[in-house]
């Protein structure tokens, strides 16, 4: 071991310096150095490794030449001061601290690390417990080691809720899945209770707004802007009012049907007829018609509000601007241009128990509850062939389109019957709806930039107060900037809620058959198609990279 006489302090007490003489002390190791700079005086030092290693270079060169007996001088370690450092997250919403023990130099406080976060404008979600609990930690360190932890993290912006109508009266539609109780515990499926009738004051539906949300921040304390959850347009219908206490609150003006509209609610005056026959003639009338009988052969029905019928429809055409229902069965017959005798063709949903060789047309859901046979159903939304526990529900033949899913108990039939089933078709539509949304969004921006320069160049409002048509000119301005933020922030919503539909598309909209899928079913969904060669169990069947795929996991 070298003699420890060789290494001391520099005059300013910084450093520690090495004085030798190849010839005399030489050759010699890093490890020798090192030792040197274990001594209880330097060990708290930072080694100059860099250095030490030139040394360690020098000596051994001179050390048998006659140059060696010079004495060289090398400073191989010196004091260092504790160090702090942050590590900000990407997205600003994180920010960790790292302290390093000092070499026998300064070390850190409380003060230092606030004094530090103020240059570093950390402010806002920083945790005084994790602070305190880092100093702990490093106040345990030996020279050089580092401790580092999370102190801070920034709020995410809470998004607000959307608008919500919450309905407080039953549809004519409901009553299929809810058959009465007999006095001994059985379920009568024939007798599907009153017909479901309003009167003046009654609650209809009511409004939960939105919400605006919560505003967040990160760890500059820059705040990040929550957006408002989407509203909905509720407006009070024929025969309907908002409640005098709460504007949203829809209430009851007359009696009559509760009939569901896009924006609300309406209460229509109800038709009461007992069948629709040749010798009752075609219907046409302007609000709900109940029929407690049956429609027969050639008649037409047509509605403003819900048509309900408590018996039959055969070969006949039922129009409604809201709901129709038919408690019992809708059965038509293929003619011989191949078209169906049975048309039904409602704006809201479509309701049955049995449907046979009918079309039905529907922007709501088309719901059978027992038996779907050779017909071809469209809706807008989704097709549902389930009683209410789900035990039956026969799809066979025909052809069903919708645009948001189809479920039934079974699909197809032991005897190979072909059933076509189309659904999630619009992707394509979707996106271009996207597309649109995204440039109009655009668009809007470069408009509120340009109104924002137009105030901008505007000459200090003492110049131009007293000028009336000025004054006119910045209130356009002003209100046109108002308009244009507004229209901007509904179609944002708009198009945050489209992207997530379209991203979850094919994972939302799919076929579900809760217990069989017969062969030869032709199964489209989106672009992927395949024709089913033997039966399946209970499945759910979605495109999954332009291919069906069966999932028997749920």
């Amino acid at each position: 071991m070298l003699r420890p006489e060789l290494i001391e302090f520099s005059l300013d007490n910084q450093k520690a310096e090495l004085k030798i003489v190849p010839n005399l002390h030489g050759p010699i190791t890093e490890d020798d150095l090192l030792q040197l700079l274990a001594l209880p005086d330097f060990s708290y030092l930072c080694p100059l490794h860099a250095v030490i290693t030139q040394a360690v270079i020098q000596v051994n060169q001179l050390h048998p030449q006659d140059e060696g007996n010079i004495e060289l001088f090398f400073e191989i370690a010196e004091r260092r001061d504790a160090e702090i450092s942050f590590e900000i997250a990407s997205d600003k919403m994180q920010a960790s601290m790292a302290l390093t023990a000092a070499y026998g130099g300064k070390s850190l406080g409380l003060r230092d690390v606030l004094q530090n976060l103020k240059l570093q404008r950390i402010s806002m979600g920083l945790s005084k417990a994790k602070i305190e609990a880092l100093l702990v930690e490093f106040a345990t360190l030996s020279p050089g080691e580092k401790c580092h932890s999370v102190i801070a993290n920034g709020r995410a912006a809470v998004n607000g809720s959307p608008a919500k109508l919450e309905r407080k009266v039953s549809l004519a539609r409901e009553r299929l899945l809810q058959p009465q109780h007999n006095s001994d515990g059985t379920v009568d499926m024939r007798n599907l209770g009153a017909i479901i009738m309003v009167k003046p004051g009654n609650l209809l539906i009511e409004k939960h707004p939105a919400t605006q949300g919560v505003n967040g921040y990160n760890v500059y304390g820059e705040t990040l802007i929550a957006k408002p959850g989407k509203d909905l347009k509720f407006t009070a219908g024929n025969g309907t009012e908002f409640a005098a206490n709460n504007p949203n609150q829809l209430i009851a003006t007359v009696a009559g049907q509760p009939v569901e509209t896009p924006s609300g609610m309406q209460v229509d005056d109800v038709l009461q007829i007992k069948n629709v026959d040749v010798g009752y003639g075609h219907v046409d009338f302007k609000g709900s018609v109940l029929i407690t009988g049956d429609v027969g052969e050639g008649m037409v029905v047509k509605s403003h509000g819900d048509i309900t019928v408590m018996g039959f429809v055969d070969s006949a055409t039922l129009e409604a601007k809201g709901d129709i229902t038919v408690s019992k069965g809708v059965i038509g017959r293929q003619l011989k241009d191949l078209s169906l005798s049975t048309k039904l063709i409602a704006q809201g949903q479509i309701s049955a128990q049995f449907v046979q060789y009918s079309q039905l047309k529907a922007k709501g859901n088309i719901l059978v509850t027992k038996q779907l046979l050779h017909s071809h159903t469209q809706t807008q939304q989704q097709l549902i062939v389930s009683d209410a526990s789900a035990r039956r529900g026969d799809l066979v033949g025909g052809k069903a389109e919708a645009n948001k899913g189809i479920k039934a108990v079974a699909i197809g039939a032991t005897a190979d019957t072909k059933t076509e089933l189309f659904c999630a078709m619009e992707l394509t539509e979707l996106k271009q709806q996207l597309k649109q949304l995204d440039q109009s969004i655009k668009s809007m921006v470069v408009a509120g930039l340009n109104i924002e320069a137009q105030l901008r160049k505007l000459p200090p409002k003492e110049q131009w107060q007293a000028d009336a048509m000025m004054v006119e000119q910045v209130k356009v301005m002003l209100e046109e900037k108002r308009r244009t933020v507004v229209f901007r922030t509904q179609e944002e919503l708009e198009f945050e809620a489209l992207k997530l539909e379209i991203e979850g598309y094919y994972k939302h909209y799919r076929i579900d058959a809760l217990k069989h899928v017969f062969s030869n079913v032709e199964l489209h969904v989106g672009t992927a198609f395949q024709r089913t060669q033997r039966e399946h169990g209970p499945c759910q069947i979605s495109n999954k990279n332009q291919e069906i795929r069966f999932d028997y996991s749920h």
